[in-house]
């Protein structure tokens, strides 16, 4: 009688199990099914101006064209000088972040002990959670007037794409950081104690060891950074300018894809008009540019992932 009753309290709680695995399975499917909606709600938001946008303007004169000019007369709208703003500004976060930020994430994985770590890590992270105009502000008002003209005596304008970028890479120093650190921190603790009994050092461990074994992560980390940078509106806006240029030299102003976004969606463009669509063709190059950067990320992570 007992063995039954048992066996009873058992189906049942087996039972209940199960349905609460089919409803957490089911949420979870809903999230999932939701961030694609999603994606697919913001490339079909994109999609129809961006058409009507190339049905008048051919997608080679966009794409290869070197003045960007859509309010003017004539018009045009070579999206290059854009193009190459963004890369300028990218570039320079990229030379500020990396070093820096893997140099955080090897201290603290590596050298920190767990008390510093955890005092650290919170305020290198703590840099991701000021506001972006924030950072514009401090750009224009100290990075470009203190640092760059009284500090380095350089000839720069109050618009610049070397301010905009330096603190550009202060921002995405967090997203290296803690990425990185958290690939390094992954690597077992058995492959260090091997390189340390083969006669390694803490730095030749570090640097020949655990950087090669979390390559994946780091990897992954610096795309997401690129990522980040790639798709920066503020700081762009407020300090490197809103003057299209294609000058190679990082002193003078220019305007990034997401800067003309920012400056141009202000509401006096017609609903409709060349104009107006103008905002969604370059929305879409450039949420194409974060894509190809996301599929170059994925690519990295599965070729060089270890598995342990």
């Amino acid at each position: 009688m007992s063995s039954s009753v048992k066996m009873e309290d058992f189906s049942l709680r087996s039972s209940s199990l199960r349905i609460g695995e089919r409803v957490i399975r089911g949420t979870l499917f809903a999230a999932s099914a939701f961030s694609v909606l999603i994606t697919i709600g913001i490339v079909w938001s994109l999609l129809a101006p961006a058409l009507e946008f190339f049905r008048q303007v051919p997608v080679m004169d966009f794409l290869t064209g070197t003045r960007w000019a859509p309010r003017f007369k004539p018009a045009s709208f070579g999206v290059v000088p854009l193009i190459v703003g963004t890369l300028w500004t990218t570039a320079i976060a990229l030379i500020v972040a990396v070093p820096f930020g893997l140099g955080s994430a090897m201290y603290l994985s590596e050298y920190a002990s767990d008390k510093t770590r955890r005092r650290l890590k919170p305020v290198v992270e703590l840099l991701a959670g000021i506001p972006t105009v924030v950072y514009g502000f401090f750009a224009i008002e100290f990075v470009t007037r203190v640092v760059l003209k009284d500090w380095m005596g350089l000839d720069v304008g109050t618009f610049s794409v070397l301010s905009a970028g330096l603190v550009m890479g202060v921002m995405i120093i967090p997203t290296v950081a803690s990425l990185s650190e958290d690939a390094l921190s992954a690597v077992p603790l058995a492959m260090r104690q091997g390189s340390f009994a083969l006669g390694a050092n803490k730095m030749q461990t570090t640097l020949r060891v655990v950087f090669p074994a979390a390559f994946s992560g780091i990897a992954a980390a610096v795309v997401l950074g690129i990522s980040r940078a790639v798709g920066e509106t503020m700081i762009v806006a407020l300090a490197a300018g809103n003057k299209p240029n294609i000058s190679s030299n990082p002193l003078e102003g220019a305007q990034t894809m997401t800067g003309f976004i920012a400056n141009a969606a202000l509401g006096d463009s017609r609903v409709g008009s060349l104009e107006y669509d103008t905002l969604f063709a370059v929305g879409l190059l450039l949420f194409m540019s974060t894509l190809i950067i996301n599929f170059i990320s994925i690519r990295l992570v599965r070729r060089y992932r270890e598995a342990y």
